[in-house]
C-alpha cells in the first residue's frame, strides 16, 4: 500500500449528503476481482446518463475541478459494506476524502486501501465546499502526521481526529498483513523464551 504523509492538492467539490455506495460505484461492476478499473464508474450513474454520454453539470466532469481530494457532505459511504467502493475511489486518483461524517465501514475499507479520510466539522466542510466552487485552483494540504488540512490561500487550519493504529499503517505504507510482518522479530523473540507447553503440562 503507499504510504501517506502530506498531500498538496486542489480538490473536487461533490457538496450532497447520504452518498451510499451503490451510488459510488453502482452494484452491476462488481463482478471484477481485481481492484484496477473501478475508477471508470466511479459515480457512473451520476456521470454519464442513459445514452452513456457525460453529464457536463456534475462537478467530476468539469474540467475546471480536479485534484486527488473530494470534497464532499455528510454521511459519505453509507449503505451496503462493497469495500470496491473505496477501489474506486482510490483507482479514480484520490487519495483523501473530506466529509462531516463517514459510515463505519466505508471509512475502514478506506482506510485499509490507503485512502484518508478525513472528518471536519459540518461548518468547516461547508467553508470548504464554498471555497473550492468560487476558486478551483484553491490546493489543500493534507498533513497526516499533524493531523491538519490546511488552505493555501488564507493559511487557516482545520484539525481532524484519526485511530493511532491507522495513522501509524498509512504513513508506513502498510496493511494490517505488512503490520505484522514489520513485528516479526519481536514475535519471533518472544516465542523463542516462552517456555515449552509440552513441559509445564507434565
Amino acid at each position: 500500500m503507499q504510504a501517506f504523509k502530506t498531500l498538496t492538492s486542489t480538490a473536487v467539490p461533490l457538496p450532497v449528503d447520504d452518498i451510499d455506495t451503490d451510488q459510488i460505484i453502482p452494484a452491476r461492476f462488481l463482478k471484477a476481482t481485481s481492484r484496477d478499473g473501478f475508477g471508470d464508474n466511479l459515480f457512473r450513474d451520476w456521470r454519464f446518463d442513459s445514452t452513456d454520454s457525460l453529464i457536463v453539470d456534475f462537478p467530476l466532469n468539469n474540467p475546471v475541478f480536479e485534484g486527488q481530494i473530494l470534497v464532499t457532505g455528510s454521511n459519505f459511504g453509507c449503505g451496503s459494506s462493497r469495500e470496491h467502493a473505496a477501489w474506486a475511489i482510490g483507482d479514480y486518483g484520490f487519495r483523501v476524502v473530506i466529509s462531516s461524517f463517514f459510515a463505519d465501514i466505508f471509512k475502514n475499507n478506506a482506510l485499509n486501501n490507503g485512502i484518508l479520510p478525513v472528518q471536519l466539522e459540518d461548518e468547516a466542510v461547508r467553508e470548504l465546499l464554498h471555497a473550492i466552487q468560487q476558486n478551483p485552483n484553491l490546493k489543500l494540504t493534507v498533513d497526516l502526521e499533524n493531523q491538519v488540512v490546511t488552505r493555501d490561500d488564507t493559511s487557516q487550519k482545520f484539525s481532524f481526529e484519526i485511530n493511532p493504529y491507522k495513522k501509524l499503517c498509512l504513513l508506513n505504507g502498510f496493511d494490517d498483513l505488512d503490520y505484522l510482518l514489520s513485528k516479526q522479530s519481536v514475535t519471533s523473540t518472544y516465542a523463542e523464551n516462552m517456555p515449552d507447553w509440552r513441559i509445564l503440562k507434565r
